[in-house]
């Protein structure tokens, strides 16, 4: 399988336990039938390899793994940080119209009182809390995106309209905007 076969649903955020388990923090919902096959797949070197799951539990949106192979912390330690793939053919499907931050990229921000602030050029995930990426004068602005900033979404014309934080622009720009 190929790399582009792929989808993230998360990273190895730690190690967990001395024995080699692997705690992985979920950036999609995911439920453990996804892992019926037994196979989990860690980008390694921009490539998906396959580690097998000897174990797992599931807690809100982490989730444990003993992986065959994986022994020590030692050697559980390499592979934190490293992004957690399953196959693209697994992915959920949505239901027609749901959208997702990660979906925003692309989309236009207008601010409420300050007026055009530009594209969103990427959508990053950090635990419980999403940050668009927006290039405004020329100076990478991140954006918290969440229900109280953004006050509405055109999906056809593919144009955000948020409510800026109080100073969050004077943070990035002094006052040039």
């Amino acid at each position: 399988m190929k790399a582009e076969d792929f989808f993230s649903i998360g990273y190895i955020s730690k190690t967990q336990g001395l024995k080699g388990e692997v705690q992985v923090y979920l950036e999609e919902d995911i439920l453990d039938s996804y892992f019926s096959k037994n196979t989990l797949f860690v980008e390694l070197n921009g490539k998906p390899i396959p580690y097998f799951i000897e174990n797992m539990r599931f807690q809100k949106s982490v989730a444990y793994f003993g992986l065959e192979d994986v022994n020590s912390i030692e050697e559980a330690a390499k592979l934190v940080g490293k992004k957690v793939l399953i196959p693209k053919k697994l992915r959920p499907k949505r239901k027609t119209g749901e959208l997702t931050y990660k979906d925003l990229t692309g989309y236009f921000v207008t601010d409420e009182t300050k007026g055009d602030l530009g594209k969103i050029s990427e959508v990053f995930e950090y635990p419980k809390q999403f940050v668009a990426s927006i290039s405004v004068n020329d100076t990478e602005v991140l954006l918290p995106l969440n229900e109280d900033i953004i006050k509405s979404i055109d999906v056809k014309s593919k144009k955000l309209t948020v409510s800026m934080p109080e100073g969050l622009l004077d943070i990035y720009l002094g006052n040039l905007f």
